[in-house]
């Protein structure tokens, strides 16, 4: 393989390992604080339990994800020097802007989190946590407005060679970073919820701590459907940008080869046969792919054909992983109304099938969140910058093929027994259950 392709492999390894840790990090940050604010107001215990052990899991989470994302920034000068010149004028703006202001915040208030327990008062801890929290959403904001530049590049000019930025507002307030923020951040809730049911229902299962896990899975199940469905109406507003502003992506996300008007949607087709949607072998809505794409029975889509061929994403992965993140989507949705109706009946917990769907559906979030993420980034090839800068024209000239190749295996290799010592930690503190006695925090606390 070349360097490209090597480049490629090796930043797609490195950022989707890192995005594993990512959502849960988002979801459990504001779930945490929202325990710790339940506990402040009711002075219920249970509550002080529950942000101690689910915040536990956050904070090894957490860990993870900063040692992991630390050697992405790197690969900006070593694999894609030729990007970083071209274009580090804007692109690099938000990311300082994240490095420099909201991971130090969230750096800060998650020590004082961590330290302040017989320390400081309860309700100056409870601020502690929601500034750490509210500091790392902040943070995925402007790691995604950067990202949503390389979709939707707005604010600069092509000038000595380079792009340079001339409205810093327009970058920032980029509709596609939003709506891409808005749908990334939701779908880390409903992970982090996620986790929070399939660990309760593991308890569940072997009668442990009944009343702290049935809680526990009544709180997630109601923000994993809320989070869900808000996700479902951002993914909606998100493909009516995508097929405004990258058609060869929305194009390459149905398989949609013939450009027409009124497109139906098929929903079972090969992603390399083109097909009219009223075809028997077809199951299909008509007219449904004009409606996703501009909320108009009649719109025209634009199909693959219309492009060179060079400039055409790779369509069979992007098309299967689209239909793979709604139906995981669409999953989630349904499960979590039934885990919010079924946990209120008081044979809960001899409802044991759904128990243990519940827990065997924990990996499905984050199988949602790499297909999404796939359908991004391979959507928008052939372009690193889409319509600005091609992929090929970005990687650095210095390398060659056997450092990239052989950084790579380095990658895999670290990164394998990272996740190796995340996912024993996680599992070993998910299993022991939560700390019984929180009376020495409540004393300390109960005086400020």
């Amino acid at each position: 393989m070349n360097v490209v392709t090597l480049s490629q492999l090796q930043f797609a390894a490195t950022c989707m390992f890192h995005w594993i840790f990512v959502p849960l990090t988002l979801g459990l940050s504001i779930m945490t604080a929202w325990m710790e604010t339940k506990y402040v107001t009711t002075g219920d215990e249970t509550w002080l339990r529950m942000t101690k052990f689910w915040g536990k899991l956050f904070l090894i989470n957490f860990a993870l994800g900063v040692v992991t994302g630390i050697t992405m920034e790197f690969q900006f000068g070593l694999n894609w020097a030729e990007y970083s010149r071209y274009v580090g004028d804007i692109f690099g703006a938000p990311l300082a802007i994240e490095a420099t202001l909201t991971f130090f915040l969230e750096s800060v208030f998650i020590g004082v989190w961590i330290f302040g327990w017989q320390k400081i008062s309860k309700k100056a801890h409870a601020v502690s946590i929601w500034l750490a929290a509210i500091a790392t959403n902040l943070s995925a904001l402007f790691i995604l407005l950067a990202n949503a530049w390389m979709q939707k590049p707005v604010g600069f000019v092509l000038r000595n060679g380079r792009a340079e930025m001339t409205d810093f507002l327009a970058v920032v307030t980029n509709p596609y970073g939003w709506i891409k923020f808005s749908h990334t951040l939701l779908s880390g809730y409903s992970l982090a919820a996620f986790v929070i049911m399939g660990v309760s229902a593991w308890h569940l299962l072997r009668k442990n701590e009944v009343d702290f896990f049935t809680r526990s899975f009544k709180m997630a199940a109601v923000w994993a459907f809320v989070a869900s469905v808000i996700v479902g109406i951002s993914g909606d507003f998100h493909a009516v940008e995508i097929a405004r502003t990258q058609p060869t992506k929305f194009a390459a996300m149905e398989a949609q080869w013939e450009t027409k008007r009124g497109v139906g949607m098929n929903l079972l087709i090969f992603p390399d046969v083109a097909r009219e949607c009223n075809s028997l072998e077809q199951i299909c809505i008509p007219n449904g792919l004009s409606l996703l794409a501009f909320h108009d029975a009649n719109a025209e889509i634009k199909g693959l054909k219309d492009f060179p061929p060079e400039l055409r994403p790779p369509v069979t992965p992007t098309f299967l992983s689209f239909r793979l993140m709604v139906g995981i989507g669409t999953f989630m949705i349904l499960a979590s109304l039934a885990g919010i109706f079924l946990s209120r009946s008081k044979n809960f917990i001899e409802n044991r099938i759904f128990l243990t769907l519940m827990v065997f559906a924990i990996p499905l979030p984050y199988l949602a969140q790499q297909f999404g993420w796939l359908v991004a980034e391979l959507g928008r090839q052939p372009w690193i910058v889409y319509g600005v800068m091609k992929t090929s024209d970005a990687v650095s000239k210095s390398v060659t093929a056997t450092q990239v190749g052989l950084s790579l295996l380095g990658f895999v290799v670290l990164y394998g027994l990272l996740g190796t010592i995340d996912i024993f930690l996680l599992v070993k503190y998910a299993k022991k259950g939560p700390d019984k006695n929180v009376s020495s925090i409540i004393n300390v606390q109960g005086r400020g």
